[in-house]
């Protein structure tokens, strides 16, 4: 049996989604930037996906601004914010110690141009308050960024309440809400949301497509100049396929929502209480908040990477996190963040899960991870010396 349990790095394609594309490739495939009747055939597909995303969002079209990705919307958002906060003598950023490298490696950036930079501890319970951000706020803060949902361990922040201490303070809050988009729900004006990150292939979408939202009044800085594209603020010709795609993905994916809720929190808990029946094991992320199909465990005494290649063979596809960080040798940033050793935090696996998924597949994983945990701590000289008293347990 083949199972994938890797959607929080990728998803597969919904036929929806392909099924949006397919006619922008060889029938309306015009450039929309064009005056002509076929550019602005491909014009008004272009502004109906913009229209589609705004609904499912909660704000207005024109708010809508189409990037290559998440990673891209962030890095604009931030350098938006911080250059609006500039001008203004304001050059304290506040964001979390879990953030994804898209938003931390930003802020790393602009640390070096003479911006603060504060980073909220992660609590016990594995995620972050509003009173933590709100005891974080100075006169100087010119931008709040929390992450909608960790990618690597699932906890869900309390976005609403975040953006309400924003607003009350008078500070712009930005979410990446790539792990979010799709899963949960999201209604950028009623939760105070000023800038928000998403990234089709999250969502049965197509991989090198995504959005930013900015709220109407705040200025964007560029990141890629030339064309006066999505109104003059990210050049490029628009990739009207993937756009459409994308947008037939994210309303498809917010009108099942709570279906597909339901049935994958269902295979999450299954998984969750079958895997923490091996000894020496903890589950990362809050328990409660948590994304519907996200499972993070640590196993001592084992590596996480022959886990993977183990499970592999065994026809489990998994991850240790993060896909942007799998060829680094260090331990996750994430696990760092909560508390977890580096010797605990190198056990890692992450189980992703989506609709596609079947309780036969969760009982294949619950069935071979057992084995291969048993079998990596049979050869594991740390683990012989946890059970011989030479060190001691920490899980």
């Amino acid at each position: 049996m083949q199972v994938y349990a890797d959607n929080a790095a990728t998803t597969k394609m919904s036929t929806t989604a392909i099924n949006a594309m397919l006619p922008y490739f060889q029938d309306i495939y015009a450039n929309p930037s064009s005056l002509h009747s076929a550019g602005q055939a491909a014009k008004e597909a272009l502004e109906n996906a913009r229209e589609t995303i705004a609904r499912c969002i909660g704000c207005e079209p024109r708010e809508i601004y189409f990037t290559s990705g998440g990673s891209e919307a962030d890095n604009q958002a931030i350098v938006s914010a911080a250059r609006i906060g500039e001008r203004k003598g304001k050059k304290h950023i506040i964001s979390t110690a879990f953030e994804h490298h898209a938003v931390l490696h930003t802020l790393k950036r602009l640390e070096k141009e003479g911006f603060e930079i504060t980073l909220l501890d992660v609590s016990k319970n594995h995620n972050i308050t509003a009173d933590q951000v709100k005891d974080a706020l100075r006169e100087d803060t010119c931008l709040v960024t929390c992450m909608y949902a960790n990618n690597e361990i699932g906890s869900v922040l309390p976005i609403a309440q975040i953006g309400a201490v924003c607003k009350e303070a008078g500070v712009p809050f930005h979410t990446d809400a790539v792990q979010a988009a799709g899963h949960l729900p999201i209604h950028v004006k009623e939760q105070n949301i000023d800038m928000l990150s998403l990234s089709a292939h999250k969502f049965h979408g197509p991989k090198g497509i995504g959005v930013l939202y900015c709220r109407r009044g705040l200025m964007l800085t560029n990141l890629i100049d030339g064309g006066a594209q999505e109104r003059g603020k990210r050049a490029g010709t628009e990739n009207i396929p993937a756009i459409c795609g994308m947008a037939a993905a994210l309303e498809d994916s917010c009108a099942h929502m709570q279906e597909n809720s339901a049935k994958v929190a269902a295979l999450r808990d299954k998984l969750i209480a079958g895997l923490s029946q091996i000894p020496h094991c903890a589950l990362n992320g809050d328990p409660v908040n948590r994304l519907s199909g996200n499972v993070s465990f640590c196993f001592e005494g084992i590596e996480g990477e022959s886990l993977l290649l183990l499970l592999d063979m065994k026809g489990v596809c998994a991850s240790s996190g993060s896909a942007c960080t799998s060829g680094s040798l260090d331990p996750s940033h994430v696990l760092l963040a909560i508390g977890r050793v580096h010797d605990v935090a190198h056990g890692s696996l992450r189980l992703s899960l989506s609709e596609y998924n079947t309780e036969e597949e969760i009982d294949h994983i619950l069935a071979v991870v057992p084995q291969v945990v048993e079998y990596l701590r049979s050869i594991s000289p740390v683990w012989r010396d946890l059970m011989n008293g030479k060190r001691e347990f920490i899980l």
